[in-house]
């Protein structure tokens, strides 16, 4: 099962999580309570001038144009152009700092999700789709922008006018306020059950969002497109994705319409309301009851419209809160996966490095469950030494080199680096000791000095075309049209595989690390392009402490000592020489290899 259906599987829209989201939520706001409490002051201030407006109104109704009283008309009237220009003012102003407040609490879950999956294993990449990882990113925090923006000013100014809207229709008349306020807990019971579906709805949409997002990373990368051409498939991707594309339709439509013909309803009510206060103050009037002036009736149907509307938008609040809290817990997700590589207390940090590599007794498993993959595993390369690692595949051989930087821990033993154990290393110390050049070349879609200088920001030009020139790869960097700002493309397709690993070893060269691990680094490459790129690699070894994981068994028969793997454990150990002459499983690789030799 993918690590996304697990996270996302039918009880994590359990209700008694509800509680401990919403502190968390309210959390990520604790930063900028000033502001907050800023805003709350200009909503409330807003809400209880805008509450003063419906009073005037009365008194111009009741008092000034009965009396003819033009001087007070006028001051009242000014009164009201006032409330409205001020309250204005307020609103602008509280959006500018609410929207400024919720990017800010966008950026820090951006960055501490982008951070946290930094820190996590390489084995957490490899069960996990790329396309998932970026819609977590992209579209979940994404989709909680309005209401990291605009939830928490809505609430307060709602919140706010209702409180100050009842209290004025209480000193009105407290039994129109009555009639008007019976049906708001059926109404909010309503809103809440909305909530609830829509917050189901959006989980499912929001998986089939990063369901989409990792089929058109995959489909239509460089990679995808060679793949989806060469084998004819690129109209059944497309069937696929329209599929997929037509289930979004339908979730985005469900999400939309849940609860829409309930809330349709309130709304219908709360617009009746006033039709329903004017007959109410009819009849009394007609029954005997107390007289309400026309200005009272006018002023508390004024209050009772500005009670609907922040109502309702309460309501509507309460059903995008509800709704967001799927797209929260997605993000909370993330944010509490455990991280198995870690930086203990107090690392030890080598601010010199010799290089000297050891395997100490060393087991390895992917799960505690799983088979081991390596297993007592004893190596002792000394600093400045190189030793090449073969075996047939599902050896262990890569896994064997993932463990010196950290890419994984070990089950058992330890792995050191010049007598310390690389899990008490800080992880500086590590990236600076030890460089990695694999089978499966990585470049950004940058030019090529910004490629290089990935490994040493700070490199000179000089520096960098004197690495370039060592992994024989200068030449033609510098007769390209651009030199080294030409941009190589989307993984470097615009260069060839030897290409692509000579700038990979260029980089390596620029970061001058003192341990090398060359993990089949030119097993896809052909004879001669192999030649090439060999001699690059032997530049790049000289004087390091080098690992090689080698297929082609041709590039190893200069090391200092082979070691062969079978299903996890040391079948043999020794020189080229020394193996051969056993004549055991080394010397049956390299018949094989010279069966598997092209003839030039």
């Amino acid at each position: 099962m993918r690590h996304d259906e697990r996270a996302t599987g039918p009880g994590a829209t359990d209700d008694p999580e509800q509680p401990h989201q919403l502190r968390r939520i309210l959390r990520l706001f604790r930063p900028y309570r000033g502001r907050l409490a800023l805003v709350g002051l200009l909503v409330c201030a807003a809400s209880l001038v805008s509450v003063a407006t419906p009073f005037l109104l009365k008194e111009i109704l009741d008092t000034a144009i009965p009396e003819g009283r033009t001087g007070l008309l006028s001051l009242l009237a000014l009164g009201m152009v006032l409330s409205a220009v001020v309250t204005s003012v307020f609103g602008v102003l509280q959006t500018l700092i609410s929207t400024t407040v919720g990017q800010q609490v966008m950026h820090d879950l951006r960055t501490a999700v982008f951070g946290r999956l930094q820190h996590m294993s390489l084995a957490f990449f490899t069960r996990t789709r790329t396309g998932e990882v970026q819609s977590r990113i992209a579209n979940d925090i994404g989709g909680m922008q309005a209401t990291v923006t605009f939830t928490a000013t809505s609430l307060v100014s709602n919140l706010t006018s209702v409180v100050a809207t009842v209290v004025a229709m209480l000193a009105l008349d407290w039994r129109l306020t009555v009639v008007s306020l019976l049906l708001l807990p059926v109404f909010a019971w309503i809103s809440r059950r909305v909530g609830r579906e829509r917050k189901k709805i959006a989980t499912e949409r929001q998986k089939q969002m990063a369901a989409m997002a990792a089929t058109v990373t995959e489909s239509l990368s460089v990679s995808g497109i060679l793949l989806g051409r060469t084998m004819g498939r690129s109209d059944s991707l497309t069937r696929s994705f329209g599929e997929e594309s037509e289930r979004l339709v339908d979730l985005e439509v469900r999400s939309n319409m849940a609860g829409r013909w309930r809330m349709a309803v309130i709304s219908i009510v709360m617009a009746a309301m006033p039709a329903v206060i004017y007959w109410s103050a009819g009849l009394a009037l007609q029954l005997g009851g107390p007289t309400v002036s026309i200005g009272t009736l006018v002023a508390f149907v004024s209050l009772q419209q500005g009670l609907f509307r922040p109502t309702v938008s309460l309501l509507s609040t309460g059903v995008q809160i509800q709704t967001s809290l799927a797209l929260f817990q997605r993000i909370f997700e993330y944010l509490d996966l455990p991280i198995d590589i870690t930086e203990r207390d107090g690392p030890v940090r080598l601010e010199t490095v010799k290089g000297e590599v050891r395997f100490e007794n060393v087991d390895f498993r992917y799960d505690e469950q799983g088979a081991p993959v390596l297993d007592g595993i004893d190596l002792t390369v000394p600093a400045g030494s190189s030793l090449a690692v073969v075996g047939p595949t599902g050896s262990g051989k890569s896994t064997l080199s993932h463990l010196v930087p950290r890419l994984y821990d070990v089950s058992g033993g330890r792995v050191t680096l010049d007598g310390v154990d690389v899990r008490d290393l800080d992880f500086d110390t590590l990236a600076r000791a030890v460089g990695v050049v694999s089978q499966e070349t990585y470049l950004f879609h940058a030019s090529v000095a910004d490629n290089l200088r990935f490994a040493k920001p700070d490199a000179t030009d000089e520096e960098m075309r004197a690495a370039a020139r060592a992994a024989q790869i200068h030449d033609h960097i510098a007769a390209l049209p651009d030199g080294y700002d030409t941009v190589v493309g989307e993984r470097g397709h615009r260069f060839s595989g030897g290409e692509k690993q000579r700038l990979a070893i260029a980089r390596t060269i620029l970061r001058d690390p003192p341990v090398l691990i060359l993990d089949e680094a030119t097993s896809a490459l052909d004879t001669r392009t192999e030649h090439a790129v060999q001699q690059a690699i032997d530049a790049l070894s000289a004087n390091r402490t080098t690992l090689t994981i080698a297929h082609r068994l041709s590039t190893v028969r200069d090391a200092d000592q082979i070691v062969v793997l079978d299903s996890g454990r040391m079948a043999e150990r020794g020189t080229h020489a020394e193996l051969l002459a056993r004549g055991g499983r080394y010397a049956a690789l390299v018949r094989r290899d010279a069966q598997l030799e092209p003839v030039t």
